[in-house]
């Protein structure tokens, strides 16, 4: 199983006295993007935030099962939350950049996780570079790293988000509707963006948008009411889907 990236044990999850997901099973490959797609309610972004644990923040959150990142089961008593939010890094729906510099966004990250040992200005410099590079920022923002990265338009920020988790060396990234806040042009950059890292990054994405999910994954995985219907090729699930419930929302007849 040494290419798989995530993997869920029957995993269940309640919000109070209301059960959310119910014996979710699935294995998710090391360096795809695999989309996560279902009717609003239906889980999806509940997954999503448990892989990071995120979701323990909600003290009235219960689960059991279990979920694994590269082996590892992450609600071990041993697994620090730190390092595990180091290693599994979250993209929201709304671009949240720091009210700081562009710079400043992207060392922000890297200074925390340092342990105490402090960068020269030139490693720190490689670190910006590099970050930017990857998420193709560096030239619109090479002379300006100094001004403030909430003036960038929102697909730069969205992409500036995704650049600032770079520097900790993440090996999965979760995308819960990276798109939704920005506009068509917007949104196809930011894809084309999330297709370079594929390969390099695990990247598991929460969408809406049937078109996206078509056009910018791997595999998807569809849910419904909690359960985990369908998870296969994205061209065989929107060709040939095993299940008429996934036929039926791919189609258009409900959700």
């Amino acid at each position: 199983m040494k290419d798989i990236a995530v993997q869920t044990k029957n995993f269940n999850l309640w919000y109070g006295d209301f059960q959310a997901l119910f014996d979710i099973n699935l294995s998710i490959k090391q360096g795809l993007i695999t989309s996560m797609i279902g009717p609003s309610g239906c889980g999806k972004s509940t997954l999503l935030r448990s892989m990071n644990r995120i979701i323990d923040r909600l003290d009235y959150v219960r689960t059991t099962g279990e979920i694994h990142i590269l082996q590892h089961d992450i609600f071990d008593p041993k697994v620090e939350l730190v390092q595990l939010r180091k290693q599994v890094g979250m993209v929201f729906q709304r671009p949240n950049p720091l009210p700081l510099s562009i710079r400043e966004n992207i060392l922000f990250g890297h200074r925390i996780h340092a342990g105490g040992k402090k960068s020269t200005k030139n490693e720190e410099d490689e670190i910006v570079e590099k970050s930017l590079k990857t998420v193709l920022l560096w030239e619109k923002t090479k002379d300006r790293l100094g001004n403030s990265a909430t003036n960038l338009s929102l697909e730069e920020q969205q992409k500036l988000c995704i650049a600032r988790l770079l520097p900790l060396k993440p090996t999965v990234l979760l995308m819960d509707e990276p798109c939704s806040a920005l506009d068509p042009k917007g949104t196809e950059a930011v894809e084309e963006l999330i297709w370079t890292l594929r390969g390099e990054y695990t990247i598991i994405m929460v969408t809406h948008n049937m078109a996206q999910a078509r056009r910018a994954s791997d595999e998807c995985i569809f849910m419904l009411m909690g359960e985990l219907m369908e998870h296969s090729p994205t061209t065989d699930m929107f060709v040939t889907p095993k299940h008429e419930k996934t036929a039926a929302y791919i189609e258009g007849r409900y959700g």
